[in-house]
């Protein structure tokens, strides 16, 4: 992968005079000096007195004044002409005509704010055209190109099914500042690009971007993201050190494939994506807490003085329960962490009780048929984002321990670190060779020969407590077929259910099994 270069920037008016080829011709600036960073377009030499109805504008004109010597209202309205066309300045090469600057063109040109620039040595026009035009020609070129190769990239990706990052990360190489990808409202979807940089823009996201929205100065160039007259985001890029015009061909070719991907992507929004990647970063602890505050800030999570509620939600889908969280106006983000957990930090107000909403929460989860058997894990509310990663850890670890026999399990609405038990400790274990190997040889007559389906019934049987009642209708077999099986289990481990110890060294053993497999 190449690296960046910035394409050819725009010449403007004090660049073209510091040219060498124009530094022989010995230029002085006589009116207009505050406006000589003004772009130059393309550069004419031409010596009719009504040359602006010929011009665009961005020109610089050169002449040798010969059709305006001696008629000093003449002189007045050229430079006039050439002001309301635009011109991005005149140049006069000095001799016959006007052997010195023409008092009445300066002080039109002063009133304009015109840069008028006098040349003290006799200058071949032609050469400074040839300089300047190449030169301009170059950098046309190499704003083509880029938006060519920007263009071919993202398209690759998009037909390749690349995710949102990677388009951004590509967006960001070419354009080598942050790249910032909002809604409407300002809430940031993704950014890419310096991680240093992306996390000083972000700092104080939503000032910058309504800044930023007001014009496209010092490098912040937006385009607009939307399909069908319907707009619904926006691409940024903050702090471009190319020049305006390059930067809204690489911002328009991105927008567009920006606009496309969503089109076509399948799966989560960009706002679950943008949720799930803070979330993944905040649960890995890669990346300190606080590293991660401006990005949670523009993401539109309240981080001021907040209660923080950390949850992992087994049987959920993270986008049922971004939408239950604004139905309850909690406040918060929710992400997929696997087809069956999503993980939710809940942001509330200091003096909310979180237990209380928290709860609410489940409630309202839980009542939903489809989620009968949805298990919430909480860990304790954090009053600092800092403690926020140790938090989902934490809860992550609850879900854990308590998913494959949520069912069995007579599980509080939201179950908690003190709900766990034995499940928790033997899961944070369950890499120790010790205990792999001691749940082999407790399990070995069940394991060996799987296809009998004995090893499920006996889970269910440890997990409700020895309860046959409910192991058969759990299983929807009939006792008497529930006997039978619960014999088999005995024979093929050489154990005593009904003692005590030996059934817990089974659960034990079990709980073992089960945490190694996940």
């Amino acid at each position: 992968m190449t690296t960046w270069e910035p394409p050819v920037p725009a010449l403007s008016v004090r660049q073209v005079l510091a040219l060498e080829r124009v530094l022989a011709g010995e230029p002085e600036v006589v009116a207009g000096a505050g406006r000589l960073d003004r772009p130059v377009r393309w550069v004419h030499v031409a010596e009719a007195a009504d040359v602006g109805v010929m011009l665009s504008g961005g020109e610089m004109v050169l002449t040798t004044g010969v059709l305006l010597a001696g008629d000093e209202h003449k002189q007045t309205e050229y430079v006039r002409s050439l002001h309301h066309a635009e011109a991005s300045a005149v140049v006069l090469g000095l001799g016959r005509a006007f052997p010195s600057p023409p008092e009445a063109m300066r002080r039109a040109a002063e009133r304009c704010q015109l840069p008028l620039v006098v040349l003290h040595r006799p200058f071949p026009f032609a050469q400074l055209t040839e300089e300047v035009q190449s030169r301009l020609v170059r950098r046309k070129f190499a704003a083509v190109s880029l938006s060519e190769a920007v263009r071919t990239g993202l398209t690759a990706l998009i037909t390749g099914g690349a995710p949102l990052q990677r388009l951004l990360d590509e967006i960001a190489r070419h354009s080598g500042c942050p790249v910032v990808v909002t809604n409407l409202a300002h809430r940031v979807l993704g950014t890419a690009g310096e991680r240093s940089a992306v996390d000083d823009v972000l700092r104080d996201w939503e000032r910058i971007a309504r800044q930023a929205g007001r014009s496209e100065g010092d490098g912040w160039i937006r385009a607009e993201l939307g399909g069908r007259g319907e707009p619904w985001g926006r691409l940024v890029l903050c702090g471009y050190r190319g020049d305006t015009e390059t930067g809204r061909l690489l911002a328009d070719r991105a927008a567009e494939a920006l606009v496309l991907h969503r089109m076509l992507g399948a799966g989560c929004s960009w706002e679950e994506q943008s949720a799930l990647s803070l979330l993944t970063d905040l649960v890995g602890g890669a990346v300190p807490a606080r590293h991660l505050l401006p990005r949670a800030r523009a993401a539109g999570l309240p981080v001021n003085r907040r209660t923080f509620v950390p949850l992992v939600v087994r049987g959920r889908r993270a986008a049922p329960l971004d939408r239950t969280m604004r139905l309850l106006g909690l406040p918060g983000i929710a992400g997929e962490l696997s087809a069956t957990a999503a993980a939710v930090l809940l942001s509330l107000a200091r003096d909310q009780d979180a237990e209380a909403l928290t709860a609410h929460f489940a409630a309202r989860l839980r009542a939903e048929p489809a989620d009968e058997h949805v298990v919430v894990a909480a860990a304790a509310a954090r009053t600092s984002f800092d403690d926020v990663p140790a938090g989902l850890r934490e809860a992550r670890h609850v879900a854990d321990a308590v998913a494959d026999d949520a069912a069995a399990l007579d599980l509080p609405p939201v179950v908690r670190l003190r709900d766990v038990h034995l499940r928790g400790l033997v899961r944070l274990l369950r890499d120790d060779p010790q205990v792999q190997s001691f749940a082999e040889r407790e399990l070995a007559g069940l394991l060996c020969d799987p296809g009998e389906e004995l090893l499920p019934v006996l889970r269910t049987y440890l997990a409700t407590g020895r309860n046959k009642s409910r192991t058969a209708q759990l299983h929807h077999v009939s006792r008497p077929a529930l006997y039978r099986r619960l014999e088999a289990i005995q024979i093929r481990l050489g154990v005593d259910l009904d003692d005590f110890e030996q059934a817990a060294s089974l659960h034990i053993a079990l709980l073992a099994h089960d945490a190694q497999q996940r």
